[in-house]
């Protein structure tokens, strides 16, 4: 099976909140549904947002600073050198940049970037942020810019080329997720049923996508090692 462009089997990852939680990210579901002590209505929802912007502001200027502190692990470092070998497209559910810092060179985010802003009224007006966004900052047409997050309750406007890409997909990773979080969690349905799959998480949750695949193993751990077991699973697939 190869990726008649690329001349090599083509993996599609999708990657979840538990592989940057090795790294030292805290995810809002290990924390009886808190996110760095904040109610997720709050600071990741559109309605959070018309309440209380800057309560919103200070919560992803937080976040963002925090990723200046945290670095990729191996799960990261593992699913970037997969490429020597290879066609990989990640699609993270995360909104950090450590998939780019292990040197992945193809991801799609599916929930928005940290490390970007967007218009509050033109969403195609994305523009680069390492810094803080403050009131009063604007768009290029005058408008506040507001963290380029997709929040609970928004539309997601990268899951048809996500599902896209998992059409065409030799192999399919999964890592770090609870498959809780739809659409994204759904995305397996899209590849084709027969190729391998692997689910690589400490706690591992079978939905019902998952259980009908008839070539599905499963690695109850974390994506730091886990990921390194698949690698190995996969040379077989060269």
């Amino acid at each position: 099976m190869e990726n008649k462009k690329s001349g090599k089997p083509k993996i599609v990852v999708l990657t979840g909140a538990g592989i940057s939680a090795e790294s030292g990210i805290k995810t809002f579901r290990d924390s009886d549904g808190l996110w760095e002590n904040h109610r997720i209505e709050d600071v990741a929802t559109p309605e959070g947002w018309a309440r209380n912007p800057e309560l919103v502001l200070k919560f992803y200027n937080q976040r963002r600073a925090q990723l200046f502190e945290v670095e990729p692990n191996e799960g990261h470092k593992v699913l970037a050198g997969l490429e020597k070998d290879f066609d990989v497209q990640v699609v993270t559910q995360n909104v950090d940049d450590l998939h780019e810092r292990a040197g992945s060179t193809r991801i799609l985010h599916l929930h928005g970037e940290l490390r970007k802003s967007r218009s509050e009224r033109y969403p195609e007006l994305v523009y680069d942020c390492d810094g803080n966004i403050e009131m009063g900052d604007q768009c290029e047409r005058g408008f506040q810019l507001r963290p380029h997050i997709v929040w609970f309750g928004e539309a997601v406007p990268m899951l048809e080329s996500a599902a896209g890409l998992a059409a065409g997909a030799d192999l399919f990773i999964i890592v770090g997720t609870s498959l809780q979080v739809y659409p994204a969690a759904s995305l397996m349905i899209y590849a084709p049923r027969d190729i391998p799959f692997y689910y690589v998480d400490p706690r591992p949750q079978v939905n019902y996508e998952l259980a009908r695949l008839p070539k599905l193993t499963v690695i109850a751990e974390p994506a730091s090692t886990g990921v390194k077991k698949v690698a190995e699973l996969l040379k077989n697939h060269r």
